[in-house]
């Protein structure tokens, strides 16, 4: 009887390790997809179709940006742009790499996955007690102005972050009537509107996004990619080859400092600049609740919140995206999945159901529900 508790204690003590591994900076461990219950034949189709179906935009990433962004009115390269490699990718489970294809090493724009990691940055502030809220009104700790107006002095935190804050004006030279306009009217129609009510609409707004970059700027007194390397990515044992940029007029002072509010995405250039499997650690840590190998580092509160569907749109909670409601993907049920994305077919994608994460680099973004589709048919 003796033998077989401590035989059931092993099993339970090595099940409970392979849970729970998390790779030290600069390694990772790779086990076959077979070990782990996972159908290798399937899983080798998924990555064969990630690799079929690359991203039909220029590698030049200015053309593709001006490309993608061309009916904006004064739109602009203003931050740092590279050009991409080809496509790329790991799948990750129990914590393993079980595949992985193309250059995971390559540093490449990731466009609006940097939306993500910014919304990281207002988590922190939560949890140290920096901002009391995501109900607080914004213009009780940003107060030069930014929030002035019976419209702005409305706004929010959870606005910011849910992208429905509606947010009026003009930031670092950029207006928010310009980012992403209606496909009817011109300028004068455009800039002439009248904001929709806070907290109604969810529109994808890069300058609203560069709003809430300058709040939690303003909130840190530091750099926010600063803050991030502290907090999250050398907890992680994160690559030093991640970057995060601002534009070229975002340069501001504060408490005599200069320093350089960042942007939420490439829409414009810059964002933040990573690898595939730095990106990996980083929806490892969202996977494992805001914990890295026992280490509290982000809230089990805010992990929860960011996947909470706004009122606005049901496919979106704290800058990440949900498999649910208009945006759910066709053929993927769970849903309880939710990924960050940017242009380009950048993704994070969080499968809490089967302890994975995909990420994903220059995929077709329409093929990306497919791609999904024939990583869980290897999980069954």
């Amino acid at each position: 009887m003796k033998s077989l508790i401590l035989s059931l204690l092993l099993v339970t003590s090595v099940s409970i390790q392979a849970q729970g591994y998390f790779p030290a900076r600069g390694t990772w461990q790779v086990k076959e997809a077979s070990s782990l219950g996972l159908n290798q034949d399937l899983l080798s189709e998924a990555v064969k179709f990630a690799e079929a179906n690359e991203y039909s935009g220029s590698k030049d990433l200015r053309i593709a940006i001006l490309e993608g962004f061309r009916t904006e009115p004064f739109h602009e390269i203003l931050g740092p742009t590279k050009k991409r490699g080809g496509p790329a990718g790991v799948i990750i489970k129990d914590g393993y790499i079980v595949a992985q294809w193309g250059d995971v090493d390559r540093v490449d724009m990731t466009f609006s996955v940097t939306k993500s990691y910014l919304s990281t940055m207002a988590g922190l502030a939560i949890d140290d007690g920096l901002i009391r809220s995501t109900e607080d009104l914004v213009g009780d700790y940003v107060w030069d102005g930014t929030f002035n107006g019976a419209h702005n002095s409305t706004i929010k935190w959870h606005h910011l972050l849910n992208q429905s804050s509606a947010w009026s004006g003009q930031l670092f030279g950029l207006y928010d009537w310009a980012d992403r306009p209606p496909r009817r009217g011109g300028i004068d129609d455009w800039r002439t509107a009248k904001p929709v009510e806070v907290g109604t609409v969810m529109e994808y707004n890069d300058v609203r996004v560069n709003v809430l970059a300058y709040s939690l700027l303003n909130v840190w007194r530091k750099p926010l990619p600063q803050v991030l390397k502290e907090r999250i990515m050398d907890p992680i044992g994160a690559s030093t080859t991640w970057r995060w940029y601002g534009g070229d007029k975002a340069w501001v002072n504060i408490d005599g400092i200069k320093m350089q509010s960042v942007t939420g995405g490439g829409h414009s250039g810059g964002g933040v600049f990573i690898n595939t499997l730095d990106q990996a650690r980083f929806g490892l840590l969202f996977l494992n609740n805001g914990k890295w190998n026992g280490r509290r580092l982000i809230s089990e509160n805010w992990v929860n919140a960011v996947q909470q569907p706004s009122e606005a749109m049901e496919s979106y909670g704290y800058m990440w995206w949900l498999n649910r409601g208009p945006r759910k993907w066709k053929g993927v049920e769970d849903e309880s999945i939710y990924y960050a994305a940017g242009f380009g077919g950048n993704f994070i994608v969080v499968d809490k159901t089967n302890n994975m994460v995909v990420v994903t680099r220059w995929l077709e973004p329409s093929k990306i529900g497919e791609m999904m589709q024939k990583v869980l048919a290897a999980t069954k």
